[in-house]
C-alpha cells in the first residue's frame, strides 16, 4: 500500500552538501522526483550551491557517479534517482538489483549516506503516482532523508 512518509522537516547547516544523481532515461518521472527534491532542499534551507546535480544516461551508470563522489567526500550525503520499468524480460530486475546492491556497498564501504531511489516500476501508472505525484513524490521523500542522514552523520562526528 502507497503511504505518504511522515518526517520532521531538518534545516540544511551552511556547511552541508548534497549531490543527486539522476537518470536521463525514463526522464519524464526522473524530472519530477529531481523537481520535487529540489523543491524540499531549497524549503529546508539550502542555498545555491550547496546542492549539485549531475545527470547520467541511464539508471545503471548512477553507482558509478556515487562511488566517485563518495570517495572524494564531495557531499553530505548522495541522492540517487532513476526509474525502471519493467518489461517482457527480466532486464530490468537485473538491472535493478545490480544497482541497488553497488549503491549499499558504497554506501557501507565510505560510511557515506547514499539515499536509494532507483525506482523499479510494473507499469507507467505506478511511475505517474510516485514521481509526479503531488501527495506523495519520491523525490521530495528521498531528500528529505538524505538531510536528516547528513545531520545524524554530523552529530556522531560529535561524539
Amino acid at each position: 500500500m502507497l503511504k505518504k512518509q511522515k518526517t520532521k522537516l531538518v534545516r540544511v547547516a551552511p556547511d552541508w552538501r548534497f549531490a543527486i544523481i539522476a537518470s536521463r532515461y525514463n526522464a519524464k518521472y526522473v524530472d519530477g522526483m529531481l523537481a520535487a527534491a529540489q523543491r524540499e532542499f531549497k524549503r529546508a534551507g539550502a542555498k545555491p550551491g550547496q546542492v549539485r546535480s549531475i545527470r547520467v544516461p541511464g539508471a545503471f551508470e548512477i553507482p558509478a557517479v556515487a562511488a566517485r563522489l563518495a570517495r572524494d567526500r564531495k557531499a553530505d550525503a548522495i541522492l540517487c534517482l532513476g526509474v525502471i520499468l519493467r518489461g517482457e524480460t527480466s532486464h530490468a530486475h537485473h538491472i535493478g538489483e545490480a544497482i541497488s546492491h553497488a549503491l549499499a556497498q558504497i554506501q557501507v564501504r565510505e560510511g557515506l549516506p547514499v539515499i536509494h531511489e532507483v525506482l523499479l516500476f510494473e507499469n507507467e501508472k505506478q511511475a505517474q503516482v510516485r514521481c509526479l505525484g503531488k501527495q506523495i513524490n519520491r523525490g521530495a521523500e528521498a531528500a528529505r532523508t538524505a538531510i536528516e542522514m547528513a545531520k545524524v552523520m554530523h552529530e556522531l562526528k560529535g561524539h
